[in-house]
């Protein structure tokens, strides 16, 4: 189909709830992606941070073909391998902890969040603390526990047990978590945010804060998780352990997976019954996830994140550009904050050229390419941003 084709039987026959750019992709390869017209771009959105090993990658390709010719789906009431693998190799990466798979990061955070409460024992410790700015997910629990009220003014009333701090204020947070709270639920990086890192002192004094109140710290690493932020976790920057880890975008290699990880104390809270899923954990995309788990690691993909990353951020700061306030954030996450709010229009200007970006905020760019990205893509992409940034710049001086 052609773009007008696809864009009018959207519009016929799909729900208004996305703000789509006038492009439809059809094939990927590694950090490329090509439309219905065969044009190329360089892609620095990675779907969202969920392309880490890139787009089409042989051997997750591989594996999803290999498992869907043997076995698809037979639901939780069954053992199977691909699953109880993916679960060791991710006990294997933190060193601690029990999985539970879901399918996407808001459903791994409602798992979080209903842990937690289990473990909490009830009434009265219900209550989650989170981040002003923050994002979790749009369920109505995770949309409660995101930070931005302006997400909430149309699905209120949201349920009322949640509380938010402004992100990195220690004074703030000391004052919300009490006998009531149940958990504290941050961000290593606020990705929907602006891509704004924690300050590591705040995440050491909200370790601190749960361990004297006994509340549980819980890290939403659904867009920072698994090579990202150059470690495989982002919260190893600050060298503080959270009692429970969200996962997703970065694991599936493209396909739907997400997994809630606890301490193995915290995990016993839960008995047969207390939380399900269908799909959660299906033997296709445990398959595939333990590729991605093996390309990361084979390829070396977490240092290259490290050293793309730092590539990246010094190639920007480099330009001066009058329209930059700031580059900032951790490995391949980048937030280009700008002089105004015209992020759209470098979006829009950066997709004429050939290169994805997203906005965040209307005042901040989001760089997140594949983990695979080379040195000569991030040149590109740094040059390219850099000279429509800079022609913005001055006009709008």
């Amino acid at each position: 189909m052609r773009l007008e084709e696809i864009r009018t039987a959207e519009a016929a026959f799909h729900m208004p709830t996305y703000g789509r750019q006038p492009v439809a992709l059809v094939r990927g390869e590694g950090c490329r992606l090509w439309d219905t017209g065969g044009r190329e771009y360089l892609d620095f959105v990675s779907g969202i941070a969920v392309m880490s090993v890139g787009h089409s990658h042989p051997k997750v390709v591989g594996a999803i073909s290999e498992q869907a010719a043997a076995l698809t789906h037979v639901s939780n009431l069954y053992y199977t391998e691909p699953q109880v693998r993916l679960a060791a190799r991710l006990h294997g990466l933190l060193g601690w902890g029990k999985t539970f798979f879901a399918n996407s990061g808001a459903e791994a955070n409602e798992c979080a969040i209903k842990l937690a409460r289990r473990w909490g024992g009830g009434e009265p410790r219900i209550e989650v603390v989170s981040a002003l700015g923050s994002f979790h997910g749009r369920t109505i629990a995770t949309l409660a526990a995101t930070g931005q009220p302006a997400k909430h003014a149309a699905f209120a009333p949201l349920p009322p047990e949640f509380r938010h701090v402004p992100y990195g204020d220690l004074r703030a947070l000391d004052s919300a978590v009490g006998e009531h709270t149940s958990a504290v639920l941050l961000e290593v990086v606020q990705g929907e945010g602006g891509v704004v890192p924690a300050p590591p002192e705040y995440l050491r004094a909200a370790r601190r804060l749960c361990d004297e109140r006994g509340a549980l710290l819980i890290f939403d690493e659904v867009q920072t998780g698994l090579g990202r932020t150059g470690r495989w976790f982002a919260f190893e920057h600050a060298g503080v352990t959270p009692d429970i880890v969200t996962l997703a975008k970065a694991l599936g290699g493209g396909l739907p997976i997400s997994a809630c990880i606890a301490r193995d104390d915290v995990a016993a809270a839960f008995r047969p019954g207390d939380h399900a899923t269908t799909f959660g954990g299906g033997p296709v995309v445990c398959f595939a996830a333990c590729a991605v788990l093996d390309v990361i690691e084979s390829e070396h993909l977490v240092e290259n994140a490290r050293e793309m990353g730092e590539r990246l951020v010094a190639a920007l700061r480099a330009r001066a550009c009058p329209g930059v306030v700031e580059v900032r954030g951790l490995g391949l996450l980048i937030g280009v904050e700008l002089a105004g709010d015209w992020a759209a229009a470098i979006v829009e200007a950066a997709r004429e050229d050939g290169l994805l970006v997203n906005s965040p905020t209307p005042s901040v760019l989001r760089l997140a390419p594949p983990l695979v990205v080379s040195a000569a893509e991030i040149d590109r992409a740094a040059g390219l941003l850099a000279d429509l940034i800079e022609r913005r710049g001055e006009e709008e001086s």
